[in-house]
């Protein structure tokens, strides 16, 4: 009688072993998808980098939008350039880590955003005092890059 439990008790904990050998794979290969880089403080665009420097002086009545470009471990990405455009015109280029203020009037602009291998990407943007007015620049895991607005 006591051999018969040591066999079902070795059968019932014969499942437990091998899934949490399955947790922590999945675990351990979740850990290798693509990460952000740890926190560091934005720098800002170089003003010599800034193609119409009048979208980046304050003014009355403007309103402050921030574009920032996420920091990004993947190399294929990391050293490209994004280009910013606002209503159609570029106005500067971001790198990784960087970001750029513009003074815009309330209302609805348009945001591009593109690299030498993707289209212009826009995100119709409403400006507006009472809001955040920050925007992100990422890219996906296909290396394509996007915009979209975010909370601050």
């Amino acid at each position: 009688m006591p051999l018969r439990l040591c066999k079902e008790r070795r059968r019932s904990w014969g499942t437990a072993p091998l899934a949490a050998l399955a947790v922590s794979m999945a675990l351990a290969l979740g850990g290798c998808a693509e990460e952000r880089a740890p926190p560091v403080a934005f720098k800002p665009v170089p003003q010599a980098r800034v193609l119409k420097p009048g979208y980046t002086e304050p003014g009355e009545g403007l309103v402050a939008v921030d574009v920032r470009r996420e920091r990004i471990r993947d190399v294929i990405v990391k050293f490209r350039d994004a280009h910013i455009y606002i209503d159609g015109e570029e106005v500067t280029d971001i790198m990784d880590g960087e970001h750029v203020t513009f003074y815009l009037k309330p209302g609805i602009h348009r945001i591009g955003v593109t690299t030498q291998f993707d289209p212009v990407i826009e995100l119709r943007f409403v400006v507006d005092p009472r809001y955040t007015n920050r925007a992100s620049v990422t890219f996906d895991k296909d290396h394509r890059i996007g915009i979209r607005r975010v909370a601050q």
